[in-house]
Formats: C-alpha cells, structure tokens, sequence
C-alpha cells in the first residue's frame, strides 16, 4: 500500500517538475508583465513540489525498514532536482535577454550584437573589477604585515633601550664599588704604613 502511494507521489513530482522546467525555459523569452506572471506560476508550482517532498518523506518513514532505504535514497534525488529547479528560476529572472529586449524596445531597433557586445564588455569590466580588488585586498595585507614587522622592530629596540640602560646602571654601581674598595685599601695601606 505504501508502495502504491509513493508511486503516486512520484508521478505527481514527476509532471510538477516537468511544467517548471517547461516554465523555466521560458521566462527568459519574455518580458513585462508576462514574464513576472510566468515566474510566479513557476514559483507557486515549487512551493506545490516541496509539499510533496513533505507528504512523500511522512510516506518514507512509515514504509517497513526492509524498503526504506531504496524510497530514502529516491526521495534525495528529487529533493536535489527541486534545489536545481530554484536555482535554474533564479538566473531564469535575471537573465539578460529581457534587458536586451526592452533596450530594443526603447530604441526601436534589433542591436542584438550589439546587446552581446555590451555584455562581453561587461564581463571584462567586472573581472577587471575583481582583479583590482584582488590587488588592492594583497595590498592592504601587505601594508598591514608591514606595520606589525614595524611595530616589533620598534619592541625589540625599546626591550634592548631598557637592558642597555639597566647594563650602565650596573656599570655605574660598579665603579662606585670600585672607587669605595680602592680608597678602602689606600686607607689600610696608608694606616699600615704608619705602624711600621
């Protein structure tokens, strides 16, 4: 029974997908009002095809585990064609040639290549864009690494500032000892001297 009922949903999806990809084909033809009525019927028709994905996946589950995987992996397989089927609609409604269309529309004449000139040079400029983007983001790395190599230069020569002056203050301390030890020893010498 479950068998039957799965089969049914199939079919249905099976017809569903058919009218999109039909619809799909389409909406870059048109232009206006008909290409916006188009695109919401094919809208409408996904929405309808992710229900019966839903009612196709309560289906699955209450089919015995012995079935169950064939109708699992089945059911992915559709699920991946309807994720296509969006995306195929998102480029369907942004595609050029209803820009072309209403361009010749304002103009009142067939540029056809012209319109392919237009979008070759298009494309030029935007990897152009990229490019540059791409230079100036390896720029502002350099620039970046730069200023911390900078930064622990100017560190390392505070650090070795702060030890050379600790070494003359020891060095002072020093010879201070020194000239106490050395009068120290005249003094004794001296005292020595006046013994003898």
């Amino acid at each position: 029974m479950a068998g039957s009922a799965m089969e049914e949903f199939e079919h249905q999806f099976a017809a569903i997908s058919a009218e999109i990809t039909t619809k799909i084909n389409k909406i870059p033809q048109l232009s206006g009002s008909e290409k916006q009525s188009q695109t919401s019927s094919a809208e409408r028709q996904i929405d309808e095809a992710h229900e019966l994905l839903e009612q196709m996946d309560l289906e699955v589950r209450s089919i015995p585990a012995k079935d169950r995987q064939k109708y699992t992996t089945r059911l992915k397989s559709y699920q991946t064609e309807l994720n296509r089927l969006e995306k195929d609609l998102r480029k369907a409604k942004i595609a050029f040639r209803d820009i072309d269309g209403a361009r010749e529309e304002l103009l009142g004449m067939d540029d056809a290549r012209g319109s392919e000139d237009q979008r070759t040079r298009l494309l030029d400029n935007t990897e152009r864009l990229e490019r540059s983007g791409k230079r100036l983001e390896a720029g502002y790395r350099m620039t970046v690494e730069t200023e911390e190599l900078g930064q622990e230069i100017l560190d390392n020569l505070h650090r070795d500032r702060e030890k050379i002056t600790k070494s003359r203050s020891r060095l002072h301390e020093t010879d201070a000892d020194l000239g106490l030890s050395s009068r120290v020893l005249n003094a004794m010498m001296r005292s020595f001297k006046t013994e003898s």
